[in-house]
């Protein structure tokens, strides 16, 4: 089948939209291609239909868990086979999906990027019919970009051993330095930059500073900040703006505790609203995600861990509460607006006082050397994990117990395990959900001794037959029999860990009695860093320059013209 008849035969499209034509007929001549495209502009069909054509596999390399099994779910629905591998599967299940690939008619095989880590894991990947190899969010491979996660450049190792498969890489937030950055870690066989433009006529630009001490109501209240950070003033704007514009909205905010806090207060203003982030279980997530997705939830108030992969078109207006770390992640979150061509805002509430928290972040987000020694000691300490040892082996790392029992702060700890990861000496992977396992703590010669039910045994044997090393390794299982693994597990004939959300802390090398952070991984990113917040900062407080005209000049479109309607320009064409 021709790329349009793919299209229409299993997505019921009757063309394609601008630039994803090209994209795929790069793909298709077999060239390396860097996909540059606006959040929203269908990325993931750049990959799926040229694969279908071919017939064959693609590779997908994303760091989404959630957006994996979306979209293995979305094209199962389609009548397409596609598996998806990531932390937390047994040997057993990873074992099944690399066979089906194998030996089945799968066309994708989605997988994190530290799967890309293991050699064996690579060296599996050789023995199967692979066509193509797409990688999401293409920006993490860098380190010039803003999300450089290290395990991307495990890529490259793929490609030596896959030399006649292209790849086809796909940001929507790349700088000109870092798109030549991505093609040349991804050893491109010659540049081939496929881009769209970065405008959206639809989506207006929008920045409202507030001032301490100004009067605000809230819940028919007056109310001005106390602190003077503007915070009463901020939730007093959210307020107004979602009283005066329609329809499905965003609140990014910078942290849990404050998305609750804004949730509750515009429910008491009588706006339909909830909160989202990563510390809520997996059913927790998913169902508000759907509530707001349906249209029963109106405003999501959210950290950025929410939005990655959710393609809702009638969001009218994405506010945001605080600034964010840089140019890049703002223009993605605020893109999640007006997807449906319609009028959008993207609305960034900005105080005074933000220009010196955003120096603060720096300092949190770049402790001091000593610290994040002293933070790779204690987790080890926690761990009971002695010099020397620990190579390989993996924990369910919750956080706050964590900086609770070792009295360490919260923020700067997780800035430490980030660095300690870019570092080579850890990897940590932030929180997701981490299945059950079980540990059986009796020798089986000595299970006969113990009074055990007929259902306790035949779980027991039924373990036993399913994991062969069950004995000595915790194992990841299925735990729809949570009470009989309750029960043994409180006779001691079984240690078992129930299904949590937690981080995983990984020790890729023994431990050290001291660690080095070089200058790639500490003083030239916390330069690029503060770069990316002062540039972030002079787009807030600045009133002169067309915002969008700002924003695309930072990725590299220099001659765009004013847009006309963000507040630089409307408040120009008043004075004139």
């Amino acid at each position: 089948m021709s790329p349009k008849e793919v299209l229409r035969t299993y997505w019921h499209y009757d063309d394609f939209r601008p630039l994803q034509a090209e994209i795929i007929d790069s793909v298709l001549a077999g060239k390396d291609t860097l996909a540059l495209m606006p959040t929203g502009g269908g990325k993931s069909l750049c990959f799926q239909v040229p694969t279908m054509v071919k017939g064959r596999l693609c590779l997908v390399v994303t760091p989404l868990i959630a957006l994996m099994k979306d979209q293995v779910e979305n094209l199962r629905q389609r009548d397409i086979l596609a598996a998806a591998i990531y932390t937390g599967m047994s040997r057993d299940q990873q074992r099944v999906a690399l066979d089906n690939c194998q030996f089945g008619p799968y066309h994708f095989l989605y997988v994190s990027p530290e799967r890309l880590e293991s050699e064996a894991f690579r060296k599996r990947l050789t023995e199967l019919p692979i066509c193509l190899i797409a990688v999401d969010e293409a920006h993490c491979i860098s380190q010039w970009g803003y999300d450089f996660r290290p395990s991307y450049l495990h890529i490259a190792d793929i490609r030596e051993s896959l030399p006649e498969v292209a790849v086809l890489a796909l940001t929507a937030t790349a700088t000109p330095a870092v798109a030549n950055d991505i093609q040349e870690r991804l050893h491109f066989r010659e540049n081939n930059l496929l881009k769209k433009s970065f405008r959206r006529e639809n989506l207006q630009y929008v920045v409202r500073e507030v001032v301490s001490g100004q009067c605000s109501v809230v819940n028919g209240q007056a109310a001005a900040s106390p602190t003077g950070d503007g915070r009463e003033e901020k939730l007093a704007q959210i307020v107004h703006i979602l009283s005066r514009v329609a329809g499905s909205a965003i609140v990014y905010v910078r942290n849990r505790k404050r998305a609750q806090e804004v949730a509750e207060i515009l429910v008491t203003n009588r706006i339909s609203a909830d909160f989202y982030h990563a510390g809520l279980s997996p059913k927790e997530r998913h169902t508000k995600q759907e509530q707001w997705k349906t249209g029963q939830t109106r405003v999501m108030v959210c950290t950025n861990a929410f939005g990655m992969g959710i393609d809702k078109p009638d969001v009218r207006v994405v506010i945001h509460h605080d600034l964010p770390d840089s140019l890049e992640a703002y223009y993605q979150e605020a893109g999640r607006a007006g997807r449906d061509g319609k009028t959008a805002y993207a609305v960034l509430l900005y105080h005074p006082a933000d220009r010196a928290k955003a120096k603060r972040r720096v300092s949190a987000n770049y402790p001091p050397k000593e610290y994040v020694e002293r933070v790779y000691h204690c987790t080890c300490d926690f761990y009971q994990v002695g010099l020397g040892s620990g190579l390989d082996h993996s924990f369910a790392l919750h956080i706050d117990e964590l900086c609770q029992r070792m009295r360490l702060p919260i923020l700067q700890t997780y800035s430490a395990l980030h660095l300690l990861d870019q570092a080579g000496y850890i990897r940590f992977e932030e929180e997701h959900e981490t299945p059950p396992r079980v540990l059986i703590n009796v020798p089986a010669q000595a299970l006969g001794q113990y009074s055990l039910s007929r259902e306790q045994i035949r779980l027991l044997d039924q373990l036993m037959r399913q994991y062969s090393g069950i004995f000595t390794d915790f194992q990841y299982i299925d735990d729809t029999e949570h009470e009989l693994l309750v029960s043994l597990a409180q006779r001691h004939i079984i240690t078992y860990i129930p299904r949590s959300v937690a981080c995983t802390f990984t020790l890729i090398q023994e431990r050290q009695a001291e660690i080095y952070l070089p200058p790639r991984v500490y003083e030239e990113r916390q330069t690029q860093y503060a770069e990316r917040l002062r540039a972030m900062v002079e787009y807030a407080k600045q009133k002169q320059f067309c915002r969008e005209q700002l924003l695309l000049g930072y990725f590299g479109e220099l001659s765009a013209p004013p847009c006309g309607h963000c507040d630089v320009c409307r408040s120009k064409n008043k004075s004139t």
